[in-house]
């Protein structure tokens, strides 16, 4: 099955960081966080991956066209060209790099998308959010429900902090929660191919007509999940992700 991620947006309010790099190619640990993601997807198995270019792409295809020397020793001979790549883990991904145009929107790339995702039910998901989610689960609640898309309801990180209070004393402080009331659109989604008929054309917001039409049809359905999801929308939630990784305390490192 095949995994899409739209990649292109401008990423404007991480200007700090995107004014030379597109958001997805943002790193924490050392790595882009679309390589979190595609590490994510791969330990369930999903290994083929459909990437929405857009702002910046050249900067992803550089990466992903240098990723298996970038993470190996090399051997070079200088006078054949012959490169020799030894004491290296690369995983098995077959990626596509698609360029959907540096102005279109969300739902226009999924369209753009569709010669390479029409044959069957495949998987979505932004380049700039990542959750310790259970994907195998995802898949099976989207094929038990049979309708053409499923997404991922997330639980929102709370603006402030988080106060219990016992009398006139705080008991506990948590900087940022994340909220135990109220859902939002956390991305994750299974989709079928039907859903491209729901995308007019490029200046398309996924989030608005298709998947507002997708619901008024009963064709909409939610995967609640009650664990960590966070996406990298500022230089704080950046900061956040890379406290967590370089703490070991990164709960979506679900691979080994």
């Amino acid at each position: 099955m095949k995994v899409a991620l739209l990649a292109g947006g401008l990423g404007t309010r991480l200007a700090e960081e995107t004014e030379i790099k597109p958001k997805p190619m943002v790193e924490i640990g050392g790595y882009p966080i679309l390589w979190h993601i595609m590490m994510h997807y791969s330990q369930y198995n999903f290994n083929e991956f459909v990437i929405a270019l857009g702002y910046k792409g050249e900067v992803i295809k550089k990466y992903m066209v240098d990723y298996s020397a970038l993470n190996s020793n090399l051997t070079i001979n200088t006078r054949t060209g012959q490169i020799n790549r030894h004491n290296s883990y690369n995983p098995d991904w077959t990626i596509h790099l698609v360029d959907t145009g540096a102005e279109t929107m969300t739902g226009g790339r999924v369209k753009r998308l569709a010669p390479h995702l029409s044959e069957g039910t495949f998987m979505l998901t932004y380049g700039d959010g990542v959750s310790n989610i259970d994907l195998h689960k995802l898949l099976a609640f989207h094929r038990s429900h049979g309708k053409l898309v499923t997404l991922t309801a997330v639980h929102p990180t709370a603006r402030f902090g988080q106060l219990d209070i016992v009398g006139d004393r705080v008991e506990k402080f948590t900087e940022k929660p994340q909220a135990l009331e109220g859902w939002i659109n956390g991305g994750f989604f299974v989709m079928e191919p039907g859903v491209f008929d729901y995308i007019d054309d490029d200046m398309t917001f996924l989030e608005r007509e298709p998947l507002e039409r997708l619901s008024e049809d009963g064709q909409l359905m939610a995967y609640q999940h009650e664990d960590f999801w966070q996406c990298m929308d500022t230089l704080r939630d950046k900061l956040l992700l890379e406290k967590l990784w370089m703490t070991g305390e990164a709960p979506w490192k679900v691979w080994k």
